[in-house]
Parts: C-alpha cells; sequence; structure tokens
C-alpha cells in the first residue's frame, strides 16, 4: 500500500503533458498509435468538460482541452452487450446480431472486427477489462490479441478475481487503475517491438455494484451535487408508459436515487474519478516512452446512465441522459488540436471502428453503418451524416422501441399495446430542449415536423427489414417496429406464431 500510495499521489499532483499537442513531421510519416479507451454507464453530466462544476475529472479535462469534444455522440443501443459489439464491428445491433437474450456473434463479423483488421496489417493488439460477449466458438478472443487482459461476464473490481489480470492485483488491487497499468505495460512492449500499436481498455467503472477504490474516498467526502433539472417523477408524465415496464423505472427508488442522491452520485462519481486517475497514468507512460506525438486517443463510453432524471435510473430507454455518452478524440497530429474545440455534429458508437480503421490507413468496409470521423476532428467538416437509429430489443418486450436521431431532434415509436396502453410516440427538440421536458408529439403545432420524423423513422424500419441477420430473433422486430402493420399481425410475431 505504501508504494501504491506514493505513485497516486504523483499521478494525483500533476502529469505534465506539454509535449501531447505537439506535431512532427516524423509523426505523420508513421501509422499512428491508437488508444481507445471505455468507461461501462458514464453519463456526460459526471465530467467537467461537459460542464459539470461538482466533478474532479482533471485528466478527461485536460485530454478534451487538446482534443475534440463530441455533443451529439449516441450509443445506438445502450447496454452493454450491444453496444460493445457494435464498437468493434462498426455495425448496428441488428447486423451484427449480439445481445443479451438474443445470441453470440458470428465469426464472419468478429473477422471484420477493428483489432483483426489492424492485426492483420502488423499494429500490436491489446485489449484489458470487460469484453462484454461472446463470438460463437471462441468465446472472448483472448488468443486474437497480442496482449490480453480481458475478462468475461461483468468482470470484477477486485483485481484478483479477474484471472488474466492476477499480476497486477498486489499493486493495485482495485482493478481500474490496474487497467492503467497494463496499458503502461502494452506501451512499453510495442515501443521495444518498434511496432504500432492499438490499445483498447474497457474499465468497469463505474457500473454498479458500487465498489469505489477506497484510495479515493477523501475525493468526494461531505461533497453535495447538484440535481438535474429534470431530476424526479414530476418529470415523467409526458414520456410513454411502455418505458415505465423496465427495471429503469423501480431503479430510481431501489438505488437510492430518491432518498439519498448525494450518497450515490458520491460513490458514483468516485468511480468516475478513479478512471481519470489511469488516464493518467497511460498518458504519463507515452511520455516516458516518446510516444505521445503519435498516439490518438479515444474516449466513451459504452452508454450513457440515468441518474433520477424523469424519475428514471440505469439505462437502455433513448432518453438523452442514457442513449447520448461522452466522446473525446486526441489526434495530437491534427492542426485543431490544443485548440479546445467542441463539435456538434451527430456521431455514434457505430463510427468508432471506421475511423480506427481509418487512423490506420485502412480502408472503411462498405459493410460497416458508421462513418470515419477524422474529417471532423481536422475540422474539415461540420457534419458527416443527417440522421442515426437507436434501438433496444432486450428486457420486457413492452420496453423495446426504435428510435430516429437528428442532431437537433429525436422520434420514438413506442409500438406495444394491451389492456392498459396503446402505441406511444414522443418527439423531442433536444436542440432547444436537451432535458426533454415538452413532448411536442403531444402538440398539435408541431403537426408537419413530426410528419416528417415519422417519415424518417419509416426509413429506418425499412433499413430494418432489409439488412437485419437472419438468426437471433432480429428479423420480428422489423414487423414489430412498423407503425402501418396492425396488432393483430404484430401479435403473430409477437408470439413466434408466423
Amino acid at each position: 500500500m505504501p508504494v501504491k500510495t506514493v505513485y497516486l499521489l504523483g499521478v494525483i499532483a500533476g502529469i505534465t503533458l506539454t509535449g501531447c499537442a505537439r506535431s512532427s513531421d516524423s509523426a505523420r510519416q508513421k501509422k499512428p498509435n491508437i488508444i481507445f479507451l471505455m468507461a461501462d454507464d458514464q453519463c456526460t453530466y459526471s465530467m467537467g468538460c461537459y460542464g459539470n462544476k461538482d466533478v474532479k475529472t482533471p485528466q478527461m479535462d485536460k485530454l478534451a482541452s487538446e482534443g475534440i469534444i463530441f455533443d451529439n455522440y449516441y450509443n445506438t443501443t445502450a447496454i452493454c452487450m450491444a453496444s460493445r459489439a457494435t464498437v468493434m464491428t462498426g455495425k448496428y445491433e441488428f447486423r451484427h446480431g449480439t445481445n443479451f437474450e438474443h445470441g453470440d456473434m458470428h465469426q464472419d463479423t468478429w473477422a471484420n472486427s477493428y483489432p483483426n483488421l489492424l492485426r492483420e496489417v502488423g499494429y500490436f493488439t491489446a485489449f484489458a477489462g470487460k469484453f462484454g460477449f461472446h463470438v460463437e466458438g471462441k468465446g472472448i478472443c483472448g488468443s486474437d490479441y497480442d496482449m490480453y487482459g480481458g475478462s468475461d461476464g461483468q468482470t470484477s473490481y477486485e483485481t484478483r478475481k479477474n484471472k488474466s489480470m492476477i499480476r497486477y492485483a498486489d499493486r493495485f488491487p482495485h482493478s481500474t487503475l490496474s487497467y492503467g497499468a497494463f496499458g503502461q505495460d502494452v506501451i512499453r512492449e510495442a515501443v521495444k517491438q518498434n511496432r504500432p500499436f492499438c490499445l483498447s481498455i474497457s474499465f468497469k467503472a463505474p457500473h454498479r455494484p458500487v465498489q469505489p477504490d477506497p484510495a479515493f474516498d477523501h475525493i468526494y467526502h461531505g461533497k453535495d451535487f447538484t440535481k438535474p433539472a429534470n431530476f424526479g417523477r414530476e418529470y415523467s408524465d409526458h414520456l410513454s408508459p411502455q418505458g415505465k415496464t423496465g427495471r429503469q423505472w423501480n431503479r430510481f427508488i431501489d438505488w437510492g436515487y430518491d432518498s439519498e442522491y448525494e450518497k450515490v452520485m458520491a460513490k458514483y462519481n468516485q468511480q468516475v474519478y478513479a478512471i481519470d486517475v489511469a488516464i493518467g497514468m497511460i498518458r504519463e507512460e507515452l511520455i516516458r516512452q516518446g510516444a505521445e506525438d503519435n498516439t490518438v486517443i479515444i474516449y466513451t463510453s459504452d452508454n450513457g446512465f440515468i441518474c433520477g432524471s424523469h424519475g428514471y435510473a440505469s439505462k437502455v430507454l433513448p432518453l438523452e441522459e442514457s442513449s447520448r455518452a461522452p466522446l473525446i478524440i486526441h489526434d495530437p497530429r491534427s492542426r485543431l488540436a490544443g485548440k479546445n474545440k467542441r463539435c456538434d455534429a451527430l456521431t455514434g458508437n457505430i463510427d468508432i471502428a471506421p475511423t480506427i480503421l481509418s487512423l490506420a490507413g485502412l480502408p472503411v468496409n462498405g459493410n460497416m453503418d458508421g462513418v470515419n470521423l477524422l474529417p471532423l476532428v481536422d475540422g474539415k467538416k461540420r457534419d458527416v451524416r443527417t440522421s442515426m437509429a437507436f434501438m433496444n430489443t432486450w428486457g420486457p418486450i413492452t420496453c423495446t422501441s426504435l428510435t430516429v436521431i437528428l442532431r437537433d431532434w429525436k422520434y420514438t415509436y413506442w409500438w406495444y399495446k394491451d389492456a392498459t396502453m396503446e402505441p406511444f410516440e414522443e418527439f423531442f427538440d433536444t436542440k432547444n430542449d436537451p432535458l426533454e421536458l415538452e413532448n411536442l408529439a403531444l402538440d398539435p403545432e408541431a403537426g408537419n415536423t413530426l410528419e416528417k420524423m415519422r417519415t424518417r423513422y419509416d426509413k429506418e424500419v425499412s433499413e430494418w427489414k432489409k439488412k437485419a441477420v437472419s438468426y437471433n430473433d432480429y428479423e420480428r422486430f422489423g414487423i414489430l417496429f412498423d407503425r402501418s402493420v396492425p396488432w393483430p399481425d404484430k401479435v403473430q410475431w409477437l408470439n413466434g406464431s408466423f
């Protein structure tokens, strides 16, 4: 413990990263190193750079000031298994066919994931943390990486319980910092071998169960946290009854957001703080190895998290707090590096794999749904798309739905019907109403714009019907989500009697 404490004090005191915004001709001539860091269940309002003055995220904020902050980045499925599979493949869930209660990824899909494609062209590839899904016949794919610290299932906050990370347990008994140490080892080994590297780390934090690293108990001791302006169930009357049938509704009370908000948020943000320290560890090693000028860092989360907004908790739902997530990209070679830039383009987790492939100089597979974000990072484009889909096919069938998202608008069709509820529409102006306090679908004045959003939604349903995988129970959702299919016909698909 004394060694750990001394090390942490050095990290927390401040890491000199003055070289990170530099650019050189030699750096541009080489393939860049790529570091992809992903939190688990981290919302945007857990970070200072996204406007929360109650939290301490110095390394995330520094990374953001040196790179680009994306303000309209969405996970196209807000649950870990499907989201992680999307990140790896650049495909929507209904095209990679992987989620809880559905099934494993097929090997041909995994073969075209960014880690495999980069390794084929000589990148030193490494992964640590929560892999998140299974590939048929390969499990969590440890043999497909040069260095591996991944674990199955939800993983553990106790480093010693993650078999591939046991070597770090004495120095870092809590897993969050063990991943920082793993990252340092990868950087050293790749530099030693003189190979470009692609390091991917999926932190468990701040996912429940709540187990913050006790080394940081002092960070938020006695701290008060400002509740979001849409906090509480008085802001849920305009939302669908279908969305209240999932566990997200009960967890507002079960997890104590209604009664112990300060304590709950202190522990949540403490877990985020540990990730911040791990980022510092990794960036410090880049400097020691002289690799900072040629290493692109991408930071995000597998989904957002609802911490009491509208009287909900957890994720899954298309609400902004759940579907929208942080994204920072720092490319020290970019002309905009170090200029504290933000980007409001509509982007999503389908774009991570294409962006990483483009960084490595590889063509983007035309079978991917995402696009390369580097033109945004370099300031060469303002937009890369006009719309994107968000979907949920997990949990109670009543809570499944499809959403179409534009940069400033969002439309969801809740298709389920029974004796207590009818199909329900949610339509929000997310530019002027980011807290989603007014459902414009209930406003007769929104008729023309609402009809346009319905048309866009119908196009997304059509894409689903044409492109959904023929396995793992995805085809029927093309019928269930269709606004034009009569309820009796949907019942046949619902019951599997079609």
